[in-house]
C-alpha cells in the first residue's frame, strides 16, 4: 500500500500550482500518490496537472464539472486516496525539502499515530520565510487550525466520517473534530514540512468580506456536538481564533467589526464552560457583549503601540547620539598602534582569510593585539581565548576609533569615519566568477537594494585590497575603481591549510566526521541563487548515493544563507555538514569536490583533486547574475574538471569514472595554475609582515 496519499485542490492557483506539484514529486521519500482536484477551475490548472500526472505515475488528475470549494475538491481527493495517510496540501503551498521522509519517521517513531501535528513556514510575496508560531508543546486544539500542517490516519478519516462542508473554513470542524478523537494519538513534529503562501491578492485570507462569518457557526457546530469535557478544551481556542479573524482587516472589514463582535459574543454567551473565567480583557468584553468595551480596549491599545513606539525611537535616538558623542571624543584620542580590528561575513563570527591572517598575527607579531567584532547572536561562534566585541555597543565604537589596523572580508558595520592613520586590508571572500561591484549593475535582480554609491564610499577607505590570482586582480580594480588602495597580490591565507598536510591529517578529520576508512568522501557544495529561496538541491541526494553505492560518502554543505542545516533526509551515506565550524577540515577530508557556482572551487583547486561542476541551471544563473568566463566552455584555465548539466549525467561521471579522468586532470591542472599561483602554504605570512612588520621578507 502507498504511504501517503496528497491530495491537492486546484482552483486560480495556475501561477504557483507547478511549484507545489514538483515540491511533492521531488521528495527523497517518494512512496507517494498525487491526486491533483481540479475544482472546475477556469484558468491553466488542469492543463498543469494533466502534464505532470502524464510524465509521472504517481500523480492523477480528478476534475470537477462544476465549482465545488476548497473543501468539498478535498473530499473527493480523500475518496479516490489509498494511503496509509492522508496529506492535504494547498495548491499554492510548498512541501519542505525532506519532509515526506521527516513525517514517515516520525509516525513510525509513534507506532502509526492517528493525527501528526508539525510545524509550517509561512511567506509572502516578497518571499520573506518565516516561522508559522505554533507552540506544539502545548494542546494541539490550540496550533494553526488548518488541514495542511497535519497528517491524518486514511482509515481513522474515513471511520470517523470526517469530511468538509462547503463554504469559507471548512477545515475547521474535520481538524478539530479529529484531534478531539484522536485524543492520545495525535503526535508531533517539531519540524517545519509546509510552507503556507500569504498572496498579496487572489486568497480568502486577503479578501474582507462577510464570508468570514462563517467562522462561527463552525464553531457553533463543533461546541454544540462536544462533550463537557470536550468543551472545556476547544472553547478557549475557539474564542482566541474569532478575536484574531476579528482584528484581522484581511478579513474583517471596519463596517463589519461590530456585527462580527455579536457573533462572536453570542457563541461565547452560548458555550461557555461554567467556571471557566475570560483570559484577556478582550475575552472579557466578549463575555459581557460590550462592544464599547471592546473598542475602548482597541483604542487603548492603539495609543499604547504608538506611545511605546515613539519612546522606543527617542530611546534609539538618544543612545544613537550617545554612541556618536563617545564616538567623536574618541577620534580625538591617539590611534593605539598595537591594536588591530578584525571582520568577516557581516560579522557572522572567526573565519575565512581575517581568521588566517590574525592566527598568523598572534605567531609571528604578538604585539598586536587582535580584537574581532561578532554580532550579538554569533558572539557563541567566537573560540575560548580570542578577544572580541558585539557590533553597535560602546567597545565597538571604542575598538574601531583606536584601532590602527582594519582587516575584513566584507565590511564593517555603522558606517565608521576611518581615521588617517589607520590601515585598511580589504580581503575579499573569494574569486570571482559571478560578476560584482559595479559589474552588478547590469544584473538588478541580484542587488537587492544595493547602493552602489555606498559601495564606492566603501572602497574608498581601503589601502589594500588582496589578491588570490590575477584574474582577481583584474576585476577588483575595475568594479571596486578608487585611487585609495593597492592591490596585494598574496595569495589566500586561508588556503595555507591545504598545503603540508599528510593522510594522517586527512584521517583525523575524517574520524571527527565519523566516516571510515575505504569511503570515497565527496563534498556537495552549491552555492546560493539570488533566484532561490532557500536549499533546494537540483539532485535527488538519496537517489544519487543509492546509485552510486554504498563505497561512497557525501557531505552536504549548504550555502550559509540558508540557515544552519540542509534539511536532509537520514540516510548513512548523507552527512549534513552545513553548520561544521571548517570548511576547510570538509575539503581535507574529502576526495573530490561536487559544486556549482561556488568560489570554494577556487580554494579548492590548491589540493589538486577532482573539482566536478554540476550545473544544470547555468544558462539561467549567467543570465540572473552574470559571469566572467563560461565555466562549462571545456576550455582550458575555464572549466575545472569533468562537468555534468543533468541529475543522470552526474551519477554517469562517478559510476563510469568520468569524474577522475586524464581529461579530467588535464583541465584541473590549468584551472589551478590560473587561479592558484600565489598559493603555497604561506600566503599568511606574506600578508602579516606586510602588513604588521613594515613589509618584512619571509624568511
Amino acid at each position: 500500500m502507498t504511504r501517503f496519499s496528497v491530495v491537492v485542490p486546484a482552483h486560480r492557483v495556475q501561477g504557483y500550482l507547478r511549484e507545489c506539484l514538483d515540491s511533492v514529486l521531488t521528495q527523497s521519500f517518494g512512496d507517494l500518490e498525487l491526486i491533483v482536484v481540479d475544482d472546475a477551475s477556469p484558468d491553466a490548472c488542469a492543463a498543469i496537472a494533466g502534464e505532470y500526472a502524464e510524465r509521472d505515475g504517481r500523480a492523477q488528475l480528478v476534475r470537477v464539472p462544476a465549482r465545488a470549494g476548497a473543501g468539498p475538491a478535498r473530499a473527493i481527493g480523500a475518496d479516490r486516496a489509498t494511503g496509509d495517510y492522508l496529506l492535504f496540501l494547498d495548491g499554492d503551498d510548498l512541501l519542505l525539502p525532506g519532509a515526506l521522509a521527516a513525517v514517515d519517521a516520525a509516525l513510525r517513531a509513534h507506532q502509526d499515530p492517528d493525527v501528526l501535528l508539525f510545524a509550517h513556514e509561512r511567506t509572502d510575496w516578497w518571499e520573506n520565510v518565516r516561522a508559522g508560531g505554533d507552540d506544539l508543546t502545548g494542546d494541539p486544539l490550540a496550533a494553526t487550525v488548518a488541514v495542511w500542517n497535519r497528517v491524518f490516519r486514511r482509515t481513522f478519516w474515513h471511520e470517523r466520517r470526517l469530511g468538509f462542508p462547503q463554504g469559507a473554513y471548512e477545515d475547521v470542524v474535520p481538524v478539530q473534530r479529529a484531534t478531539l478523537d484522536a485524543g492520545d494519538g495525535v503526535a508531533v513534529l517539531d519540524r517545519a514540512c509546509v510552507r503556507w503562501r500569504e498572496r498579496r491578492a487572489g486568497s480568502f485570507s486577503k479578501t474582507p468580506g462577510r464570508a468570514h462569518f462563517a467562522l462561527a457557526a463552525r464553531y457553533e457546530e463543533l461546541l454544540a456536538a462536544a462533550d463537557p469535557d470536550e468543551r472545556t478544551r476547544l472553547f478557549p481556542p475557539a474564542i482566541a481564533h474569532l478575536l484574531a479573524v476579528l482584528e484581522d482587516p484581511g478579513r474583517i472589514r471596519e463596517a463589519d467589526r461590530r456585527a462580527f463582535f455579536r457573533e462572536a459574543a453570542r457563541v461565547h454567551r452560548t458555550y461557555a464552560p461554567g467556571g471557566l473565567a475570560p483570559r484577556t480583557p478582550e475575552e472579557k468584553a466578549l463575555a459581557a457583549a460590550s462592544w464599547g468595551a471592546y473598542e475602548g480596549l482597541r483604542r487603548a491599545e492603539t495609543r499604547r503601540v504608538r506611545v511605546a513606539r515613539r519612546l522606543k525611537r527617542q530611546k534609539k535616538k538618544l543612545r544613537a547620539r550617545a554612541m556618536k558623542a563617545a564616538y567623536r571624543a574618541d577620534l580625538r584620542r591617539g590611534l593605539d598602534p598595537a591594536l588591530a580590528v578584525y571582520g568577516a561575513y557581516w560579522n557572522r563570527g572567526v573565519s575565512c582569510n581575517p581568521a588566517a591572517i590574525h592566527a598568523k598575527a598572534r605567531e609571528l607579531a604578538p604585539h598586536i593585539r587582535g580584537v574581532w567584532v561578532v554580532s550579538s547572536r554569533n558572539k557563541h561562534k567566537v573560540p575560548e581565548g580570542v578577544e572580541y566585541v558585539i557590533e553597535g555597543s560602546r567597545s565597538y565604537w571604542r575598538t574601531m576609533a583606536r584601532a590602527t589596523y582594519l582587516i575584513n572580508n566584507s565590511s564593517f558595520p555603522g558606517g565608521f569615519t576611518k581615521r588617517q592613520g589607520q590601515v585598511y586590508l580589504q580581503t575579499h571572500h573569494g574569486t570571482p566568477l559571478k560578476k560584482m561591484g559595479l559589474d552588478q549593475r547590469r544584473y538588478p535582480a541580484g542587488t537587492h537594494g544595493i547602493s552602489f554609491q555606498k559601495v564606492l564610499d566603501h572602497t574608498d577607505q581601503w589601502d589594500l585590497s588582496l589578491s588570490a590570482n590575477p584574474h582577481s586582480t583584474e576585476v577588483w580594480e575595475r568594479v571596486y575603481p578608487s585611487a585609495s588602495y593597492q592591490a596585494l597580490e598574496a595569495g589566500y591565507p586561508r588556503n595555507d591549510v591545504y598545503f603540508g598536510v599528510d593522510d594522517a591529517d586527512v584521517a583525523r578529520v575524517r574520524q571527527e566526521l565519523g566516516i571510515g576508512d575505504g569511503r570515497t568522501v565527496l563534498l556537495y557544495a552549491p552555492t546560493h541563487r539570488d533566484y532561490q529561496k532557500g536549499f533546494l538541491p537540483r539532485v535527488d541526494l538519496r537517489r544519487f548515493v543509492e546509485r552510486l553505492g554504498p563505497s561512497y560518502v557525501v557531505l552536504v554543505r549548504a550555502h550559509y544563507f540558508y540557515g544552519a542545516d540542509a534539511g536532509l533526509d537520514h540516510h548513512p551515506q548523507l552527512v549534513d555538514v552545513t553548520g561544521h565550524a571548517r570548511v576547510e577540515d570538509l575539503c581535507l577530508a574529502s576526495d573530490a569536490l561536487v559544486t556549482d557556482y561556488s568560489s570554494l572551487m577556487f580554494d579548492y583547486a590548491c589540493l589538486d583533486r577532482p573539482i566536478v561542476t554540476y550545473a544544470p541551471d547555468w544558462q539561467a544563473y549567467r543570465l540572473a547574475r552574470g559571469t566572467y568566463f563560461d565555466l562549462l566552455s571545456g576550455r582550458p584555465g575555464e572549466t575545472p574538471g569533468a562537468v555534468a548539466t543533468s541529475e543522470e549525467e552526474l551519477a554517469a561521471l562517478f559510476t563510469d569514472g568520468g569524474w577522475d579522468s586524464p581529461e579530467a586532470a588535464r583541465l584541473r591542472s590549468a584551472f589551478r595554475s590560473r587561479f592558484c599561483p600565489y598559493d603555497d602554504g604561506r600566503a599568511a605570512e606574506r600578508v602579516v609582515r606586510r602588513l604588521f612588520l613594515s613589509g618584512a621578507q619571509t624568511s
